[in-house]
């Protein structure tokens, strides 16, 4: 399957400083911000540094050193947001939307890191 990556979605501008933002990590292939219209007390975004759409296009053609660097980023953020379930915090709730059935609104793979407070249920049945 071929992916459209458009380059002037708002993450790639962020990843080229042309937008601000409130960073709470940044590795060599990853960076973590918060959420400007937050959902929860933590709302932070994790974002891979390259262009990629959404979850299984990361998946089939990202390297093996930026698999590594966006997974061990999301955890390292959880841990430093207190979310991880060791933190005495309750857990966590880690969100990838993708596609249009998938109401994923910004072309750049991402997750949402949300805690804080008890989430309620994932989805209602429907």
């Amino acid at each position: 399957m071929g992916y459209q990556y458009d380059d002037e979605n708002i993450f790639a501008k962020i990843l080229r400083g042309e937008i601000p933002n409130d960073t709470v990590l940044e590795t060599e292939h990853s960076l973590a911000f918060r959420d400007i219209a937050p959902q929860a007390p933590v709302h932070v975004l994790v974002i891979p540094k390259g262009p990629y759409v959404c979850y299984d296009h990361f998946a089939a053609q990202a390297s093996e050193a930026e698999i590594l660097d966006y997974n061990r980023a999301i955890g390292e953020v959880c841990r430093l947001a207190e979310v991880d379930p060791g933190s005495g915090q309750g857990g966590y709730r880690m969100i990838s939307n993708s596609g249009v059935a998938g109401v994923q609104e910004v072309p750049h793979l991402h997750v949402h890191i949300l805690g804080g407070r008890p989430l309620g249920r994932m989805l209602e049945k429907g």
